[in-house]
């Protein structure tokens, strides 16, 4: 069976695609026996297979976002955005009506009715955000904007998007920022207002604490936040259990690892096979495996800056940029807060942490990027191309 028909993209994109599934089937099998134990089910065969499920459905999404002209994602998330903030705002009121530990996780998530599936709001907030703003970008010059002008058409959204989300993840939020400020730099917003932007938000963060201060029944994220730092700036190994556990199971890992499999500490770490999988594949296949994983996503950060660059319009520069910013920046925290150089913070390992909506998220968010790959190889590589005539030249394929 030939794959060329079904694959459209950078081949190179799509082995290391296909190489983090396979890892995340391995090391999942392997790092779920702590939830078998948990859930008293002693196999670890059904969480095998809800992650191939998981994983079979976001590649489907990945193939067929991939054959479709990746000039209609600009108008969706104009579209989609209002809808966004909406969802946004109802999983943060859930945060908000309580202060205890189920209301503060409920206010991430928000549950598809009839279909009893999940899903993290803010992973879609994230995508539709960085295509809104790879689209105005594109279309408005910001560079030739007074800051004035762009308030409300571009920093209103990130605002908004932003203030949602900190009341339930704070790390999440941030990731978010920062992903903004690489797309508005490289669109060539003047560094100087990109100066007032970083002051806004840092003031802005500010004003959030004094609120939290003043009322505390608004949230108890504070709390959270407060005994995080407090706990990685101690040390303390009682505070700091997950992570304890986890740098000793790297440890345990050594150069080569203990084997597939063998991971001792997997029973002990409550997020083995989540925030904290990371741990569990360097005990099990050494400090080489991990330097191995961290080398295919700078391999894979390097492959979307290439697509960026050859992009055949700015719009597909910026898309690229912002998903494929977001794609690498998450991987990379949740290797320091494994490796317990930043505090913990919640953020998975993109297509390797278990997980169902997550995964899907990710997944479209590739098939955005491998659609950019496509229209350059149906344009020749020619990235000076008239933009106007980008819809003209792209045979489209239905979506699989």
């Amino acid at each position: 069976m030939q794959l060329k028909p079904y694959i459209k993209g950078d081949s190179q994109v799509w082995s290391i695609i296909a190489i983090l599934s396979i890892v995340s089937l391995v090391i999942v099998y392997s790092a779920s026996s702590n939830l078998a134990y948990i859930n008293s089910t002693g196999s670890t065969f059904k969480w095998l297979t809800k992650q191939s499920v998981h994983l079979i459905l976001g590649l489907s999404f990945t193939i067929g976002i991939s054959k479709l002209n990746y000039k209609y994602f600009g108008p969706i998330a104009l579209m989609a955005f209002p809808f966004v903030l909406v969802l946004l705002g109802y999983t943060s009121l859930q945060g908000i009506v309580s202060d205890s530990a189920s209301a503060t996780n409920a206010s991430r998530w928000i549950s598809i009715p009839f279909i009893g599936v999940s899903f993290q709001t803010s992973s879609l907030a994230n995508l539709a955000l960085i295509a809104y703003l790879a689209r105005y970008l594109s279309k408005n010059d910001v560079s030739q904007f007074t800051f004035k002008e762009t308030i409300v058409p571009v920093l209103l959204p990130i605002a908004a998007v932003c203030g949602l989300v900190v009341l339930a993840n704070f790390s999440t939020a941030a990731m978010i920022f920062l992903i903004s400020f690489v797309v508005l730099y490289i669109a060539g917003y003047p560094i100087k207002y990109l100066g007032y932007v970083i002051g806004i938000g840092i003031a802005s963060f500010g004003l959030l604490i004094l609120l939290f201060m003043a009322f505390p029944n608004i949230s108890n994220r504070m709390d959270t936040w407060e005994a995080r730092i407090e706990s990685y700036a101690s040390g303390d190994s009682e505070d700091n259990y997950q992570v304890e556990r986890a740098k000793m199971a790297i440890a345990n890992g050594g150069a080569f690892g203990k084997g597939p499999g063998k991971s001792v500490l997997k029973n002990f770490l409550p997020q083995s096979s989540s925030d904290f999988i990371y741990a569990i594949l360097i005990e099990e296949y050494g400090a080489i495996g991990g330097i191995i994983i961290l080398g295919l996503y700078i391999w894979l950060f390097i492959r979307f800056a290439k697509i960026a660059r050859k992009a055949p319009s700015p719009f597909g520069t910026y898309l690229v940029i912002g998903i494929g910013s977001a794609f690498v920046i998450q991987a990379l925290i949740n290797m320091s807060v494994v490796v317990n150089l930043i505090p913990v913070t919640g953020q998975t390992l993109p297509l390797i942490s278990a997980g169902g909506s997550s995964i899907w998220i990710t997944c479209i968010g590739l098939g955005m990027i491998l659609s950019v790959s496509n229209a350059i190889s149906r344009n020749g590589n020619n990235k000076n191309g008239d933009d106007s005539n980008d819809l003209n030249t792209l045979d489209i394929e239905p979506a699989v």
